[in-house]
């Protein structure tokens, strides 16, 4: 698809992956929606990043874990940027739990902003874009990416609720890249080590790099660039593309 003149909305906007690829979708083009849930200062600049590049951007507050409506976050969107056509679904949390400590609280929250949440923002994504194409207010076709994990089909056996979720996400992805078509391309993408965790030392990255055949850890711009080549194609639907330096293998 022509990115140029589009609108985006991109989950998790404000920081790490997503804001990497709010920032690649307006190089591109696109006007970009950015949604978080406590990062508002880094909302704001990324917000501000977004206009100094020429295009337009909004973020709103979106509390997955809480009381969320996904149709209220299309609109505001539509309302604010015009028509969506680009869905991504980065927002995550990834926190410890194993299966003997894992709690119903853990389990709930994962599944509620990895899943729960991608899912139902994708159902309303997918109503306006089919009824847009249908009544002929717009023929730009639609696309949803969605961050997945590639542990998600290799899972081990720790953070157990965090990959179990992301293992649904990448069902959902080939659920829905079946009912949305033709309209919509559904896909996602699997990164392995692309940004330490939070306080990660040196010692950590070297570590893992020694552990994965490309023998070093990935960049937030490999990530936008798989996710650009899923938006260019108007092919590709329900795959899985892996930026892992192989080490998904």
């Amino acid at each position: 698809m022509e990115l140029m003149g589009s609108t985006a909305l991109v989950t998790g906007g404000a920081v790490r992956l997503g804001r990497a690829i709010a920032l690649g979708l307006a190089r591109a083009g696109a006007d970009v929606a950015i949604s978080y849930s406590s990062s508002a200062g880094p909302a704001d600049e990324t917000v501000s990043e977004i206009l100094a590049l020429g295009r337009r951007a909004v973020a709103f507050r979106a509390d997955f874990g809480g009381d969320f409506r996904a149709e209220d976050l299309v609109l505001q969107t539509e309302e604010a940027l015009g028509p969506l056509s680009v869905l991504v679904n980065s927002a995550a949390i990834f926190e410890h739990g194993n299966w003997d400590d894992t709690t119903e609280e853990n389990w709930e929250r994962h599944f509620s902003i990895n899943l729960k949440a991608p899912f139902f923002l994708s159902q309303a994504f997918g109503r306006r874009v089919k009824g847009q194409f249908a009544s002929g207010l717009s023929g730009r076709r639609g696309h949803v990416v969605n961050i997945a994990d590639w542990r998600a089909v290799r899972p081990g056996t720790d953070h157990v609720a965090y990959t179990l979720a992301k293992a649904g996400l990448v069902a959902m992805t080939k659920s829905l890249a079946l009912a949305l078509a033709p309209e919509i391309q559904v896909n996602a993408v699997a990164p392995g080590i692309i940004l330490p965790p939070p306080g990660a030392d040196d010692a950590f990255i070297e570590r893992k790099a020694a552990q994965i055949p490309a023998r070093r850890v990935g960049s937030p711009e490999e990530v936008v660039k798989a996710v650009l080549y899923l938006l260019d194609s108007d092919f590709v639907t329900g795959d899985l593309v892996y930026v892992t330096g192989g080490e998904h293998l």
